[in-house]
């Protein structure tokens, strides 16, 4: 979707004012429609062969009217995302804070996926992610009694933390090497973290999201032949830190301030 709005927005650009190319306006494409069709053989996906990790069982791996190989990401994520989900409901119930657990994990596991395909952190997942944070933490625990939300002032200042910490890193590393480190989207989507989780918990989300991608991203060149001037995204290692965060934070936190002697 976001590479096809760029390509009329470029085309719009070489058109002058677009106008001109109105009548050759593509069909709409955005998450309603088209429907879900096969890549290779571009038959429509019925709703039974739509079914999360069953339909992939049933059709063993292939598409039902061509047989070209489903990619086994598909249940893999399928799998992650209903484990996550359970996950969720069962240590926050019945709650509003299950519901918002719910959307940041999710949204943390479409995020994480999409910087794994495109190194990209799409900003229109990151900002309303950003904005929920904030929003949520209206109903912190001096107000509604929830254990999950920070209060208002944490979560603006966790917020505007999460983005000045990388942003800094960012400009520092570029100053000393000449190089870019990250993206901007690691920026937003650490700002998002520490709307929903406060600026307390910044530093074990960091400190667990570089140690695993240190360690990852060595591994891959070790081991996986990845080459060095190749970019490891970091969108994953923030989004998974930020999970566990959500899980064990307050513990997290304690093991963190313990250790370090605060």
């Amino acid at each position: 979707m976001m590479q096809r709005e760029w390509q009329r927005q470029a085309q719009d650009i070489l058109n002058g004012d677009g106008e001109a190319a109105e009548q050759d306006q593509p069909p709409p494409y955005n998450l309603l429609t088209p429907g879900s069709c096969c890549p290779a053989c571009e038959a429509p996906i019925s709703a039974w062969q739509n079914i999360p990790i069953i339909s992939y069982a049933v059709l063993k791996g292939r598409c039902g009217s061509c047989a070209y190989p489903i990619p086994l990401r598909y249940p893999l994520v399928e799998m992650l995302c209903g484990v996550l989900s359970m996950a969720v409901a069962w240590r926050f119930g019945y709650s509003i804070e299950c519901v918002a657990a719910l959307i940041l994990c999710w949204s943390l596991l479409a995020l994480a996926v999409i910087d794994l395909d495109h190194q990209l952190l799409p900003d229109s997942i990151t900002l309303p992610l950003l904005w929920a944070g904030l929003i949520f933490s209206l109903f912190s625990a001096p107000v509604a009694g929830t254990e999950l939300f920070p209060d208002p002032r944490s979560s603006i200042i966790g917020g505007a933390a999460g983005y000045l910490s990388l942003w800094s890193i960012y400009h520092l590393f570029r100053l000393i090497t000449g190089k870019e480190g990250m993206g901007y989207g690691d920026f937003k989507l650490l700002a998002a973290l520490g709307a929903w989780m406060g600026w307390q918990m910044l530093p074990v989300i960091i400190v667990m999201s570089a140690a695993v991608g240190a360690v990852s991203g060595l591994a891959m060149i070790l081991f996986g032949g990845h080459q060095r001037q190749v970019p490891i995204p970091f969108g994953p290692y923030l989004a998974a830190a930020g999970v566990v965060a959500l899980f064990w934070g307050p513990q997290l936190m304690s093991l963190y301030l313990g250790a370090s002697g605060l």
